[in-house]
């Protein structure tokens, strides 16, 4: 049965957001700043917070206390040996709430001390419709997101390296216990497999949210990012909407509309240096490239010595007045110095109009 698209099907959903990962561009959105509970997906930035920790390899023994939290688990009983990393994979597949609850008193010496370190995160991304209450996601008054802002959470989240490896996994190896034993960890995220172009990202259910599913995929160079909150049938959704914004969407290069730019150089072999973009790209649909409009932005001048690649300023593009890439200008080849005695202070004079 074919899947429809129609905003009465997306009724279904209490809430819903595509997103280019790349720049952020709204793509599909449904009530997108609706506030409501976000379940698991909560543990997109506590993993994200925990993975930003030093010495992340270092074992410590979890007590009881710090495991004490009801729902889903990675099985760490009183007296296991983890360690950070261990933790963050055991939330991000395993959807572990023990995971979460350990790593947050870690981290912050209590549950509380962390959910603050939450929510000033989540005001520096500017999710100013986001409060956290627990970083495992169980439900709480003052626990909610909406659509918008956990696709800009999982955006952020994405953009660390470790995060993406590990959530992008299908299952890990891993060794936790008292003494610690290899057992293997499955990921509660079924689009990895059955979805073409699976990177992500996070799972979540409650009672009270329903399913809430954060998800991202590329394929052809085109990074997207999905977000259902309140959805009963969230893979179907998401599937739908990838292979429907797949299908429009074309990775289109764009250092070739940036107008040649060169900089003078003070005390130059030569008295200017060609800045070229660097190479670029945007998801545009049918159509969007005519529209690009760019900004260069570079540097009066500069002194030599110029090295092959140094960043001389940068090229902004624009889609209907909407940032949609940006590029830095680097240096096409080296400059030298030329040496006082051979006319340096002529050279100068000559590029500031003396």
């Amino acid at each position: 049965m074919a899947f429809s698209l129609s905003t009465e099907s997306f009724a279904a959903a209490k809430s819903a957001v595509l997103i280019d990962s790349e720049n952020g561009r709204i793509l599909f959105e449904y009530n997108k700043d609706e506030k409501l509970p976000m379940a698991s997906t909560t543990k997109i930035m506590t993993a994200l917070i925990v993975l930003e920790e030093e010495n992340i390899d270092e074992y410590f023994s979890v007590g009881k206390s710090d495991i004490a939290v009801e729902g889903s688990s990675m099985g760490l009983l009183p007296g296991d040996m983890v360690n950070l990393r261990i933790l963050a994979c055991g939330m991000l597949l395993a959807s572990g709430n023990d995971a979460a609850n350990a790593a947050a008193i870690r981290i912050s010496g209590s549950v509380e001390n962390f959910v603050r370190l939450m929510n000033k995160r989540a005001e520096e991304m500017g999710l100013f419709n986001t409060s956290f209450e627990t970083p495992s996601g169980l439900d709480g008054k003052n626990h909610f997101s909406t659509a918008y802002d956990m696709a800009v959470l999982a955006k952020n989240a994405m953009e660390n390296p470790l995060f993406a490896e590990i959530c992008g996994s299908e299952s890990l190896r891993l060794e936790y216990g008292n003494p610690p034993y290899k057992r293997i960890l499955s990921n509660h995220n079924r689009l990895l497999k059955t979805l073409e172009g699976a990177t992500g990202i996070k799972t979540g259910f409650t009672k009270k949210s329903g399913r809430c599913l954060v998800s991202s995929a590329e394929r052809e160079g085109v990074s997207l990012i999905c977000v259902t909150l309140c959805c009963p049938d969230d893979w179907n959704y998401h599937t739908a909407l990838y292979n429907e914004y797949f299908g429009k969407l074309e990775s289109v290069p764009l250092e070739n509309l940036a107008k040649e730019k060169l900089v003078p150089v003070c005390g130059g072999a030569e008295k200017t240096v060609k800045a070229v973009p660097k190479k670029v790209s945007a998801s545009l649909f049918e159509g969007e490239a005519e529209r690009i409009e760019v900004v260069i932005s570079a540097e009066p001048f500069v002194f030599a010595p110029v090295e092959k690649g140094k960043i001389l300023g940068k090229a902004l593009f624009y889609l209907d007045g909407e940032l949609v890439a940006e590029t830095p200008l680097l240096a096409e080849k080296t400059v030298e110095k030329v040496p006082e005695s051979e006319g340096f202070w002529d050279n100068i004079k000559d590029n500031f109009q003396f």
